[in-house]
C-alpha cells in the first residue's frame, strides 16, 4: 500500500463470562474510522489475545471484522501463526476465503526454529497453501524467545515466497530493522511494532506502524506522520514523547494487556469486557489512575 500508515492492533470483545461478543466488532471498526482515523487493522494478534484463543473462535472472529470492515477499512490483517504447522495453514486458507487482505504469522515459540533457514521454511509451508496471499512475518522476540536476524530472514526470501509482502517488527533492535529496510522491495510493507518508538523507525524508513495504543491515540499518530512527511520533526516529537510520557506512568503501575484493554474501553466506551486468563482484569485503582494520565497527556481526546 502507498503512503506511511497506522495499523490498529485490534482487542478481541468478551463477554463478561469469557466467550467471543461479536455484536461490539461493528461499533469498533466505526470507532476506529470515525474518531481515529484508522483505517487498517491487524486482528487475532497479541493486542486479541490470539494464543488464547481455539482455532474455531479465531476463523469467527476473522470473518466478523473482515464483514464489518469491508467498505469502511482499507486492509484487514489476519494473523494466522500457532504453535501448530498444520493450525496456522488452517487459518491461513480461511482468510484467504472470507476475504482478507493479507495475513501475518509469528514464528513457533515452543519447538523454536534455530536459524534464519528453518524460519523461512515454516513461512514457505504456509505461503504455499495460499500463494496468491500477501503473507506478512510477525517478528516479536520478546514473547517467542526467537530473536534470529529479521534481516537474514527476509534477504532473498522473494525468490522463493513470491507473496512475501513484509514484516510486524515488533523488536526493539533498530539496527536489525534497518538492515529489513535495505534488503525491502517496492511492494513491501514494513510495519514497526513498538509505539513508544515509531519516529525513529520512521527515519529509518518504515512504512508505518502496527500497535495496540493506536487504537485509542490513532488521531495523534496520524499527526506525527504528517508532521514526520512535512519535515516537522519538532512536533512529531512532541505527538511522540506524549505517548512515552502515557506509557512510562502505565509501566510503573504494571502495565499489561489487561491495563491496555480496561484503558481502550474506558477511551472508547466500547464494552470490550475481561482479557481471558492467564491474563487478569486491570485492578479498579490502576485503570483510574491510568485514564486521569491519558486524559492529562491528551485532553482534546
Amino acid at each position: 500500500m502507498e503512503g506511511k500508515r497506522l495499523v490498529a492492533a485490534t482487542f478481541t470483545p468478551l463477554t463478561d463470562e469469557g466467550e467471543i461478543n461479536l455484536s461490539v466488532i461493528g461499533p469498533y471498526v466505526d470507532y476506529l474510522t470515525k474518531k481515529q482515523g484508522v483505517k487498517s487493522i491487524f486482528v487475532n494478534g497479541t493486542t486479541g489475545e490470539g494464543m488464547s484463543l481455539s482455532v474455531d473462535e479465531r476463523k469467527m472472529l476473522a470473518r466478523e471484522w473482515v464483514e464489518k470492515a469491508r467498505g469502511k477499512m482499507d486492509e484487514v490483517i489476519v494473523h494466522i501463526g500457532c504453535v501448530s504447522l498444520k493450525e496456522s495453514q488452517e487459518l491461513a486458507r480461511h482468510a484467504e476465503e472470507i476475504g482478507a487482505d493479507s495475513i501475518a504469522l509469528i514464528t513457533p515459540f515452543f519447538y523454536k526454529p534455530t536459524t534464519a533457514d528453518v524460519l523461512r521454511k515454516i513461512l514457505l509451508q504456509v505461503a504455499s497453501v495460499v500463494p496468491a496471499m500477501p503473507i506478512y512475518y510477525y517478528h516479536l522476540p520478546q514473547v517467542t524467545g526467537v530473536n534470529l536476524s529479521v534481516a537474514d530472514i527476509v534477504e532473498g526470501i522473494e525468490e522463493f515466497i513470491p507473496s512475501f509482502s513484509g514484516v510486524k517488527f515488533s523488536g526493539v533492535d533498530l539496527m536489525d530493522f534497518g538492515q529489513c529496510v535495505r534488503h525491502s522491495k517496492d511492494n513491501w510493507s514494513l510495519l514497526y511494532g513498538v509505539d513508544e518508538q515509531l519516529l525513529a523507525a520512521l527515519a529509518l524508513g518504515a512504512d508505518g506502524g502496527v500497535g495496540s495504543t493506536y487504537n485509542y491515540v490513532g488521531g495523534h499518530f496520524n499527526q506525527l506522520i504528517s508532521a514526520f512527511n512535512e519535515g516537522n520533526l519538532t512536533q512529531a516529537r512532541k505527538i511522540q514523547f506524549k505517548l512515552q510520557e502515557l506509557l512510562s506512568h502505565a509501566i510503573k503501575l504494571g502495565f499489561n494487556l489487561g491495563v491496555n484493554k480496561q484503558l481502550m474501553t474506558d477511551v472508547s466506551g466500547l464494552r470490550l469486557g475481561p482479557p481471558r486468563l492467564p491474563v487478569t482484569p486491570c485492578p479498579q485503582s490502576v485503570a483510574k489512575s491510568v485514564l486521569q494520565k491519558y486524559q492529562s497527556v491528551f485532553p482534546e481526546c
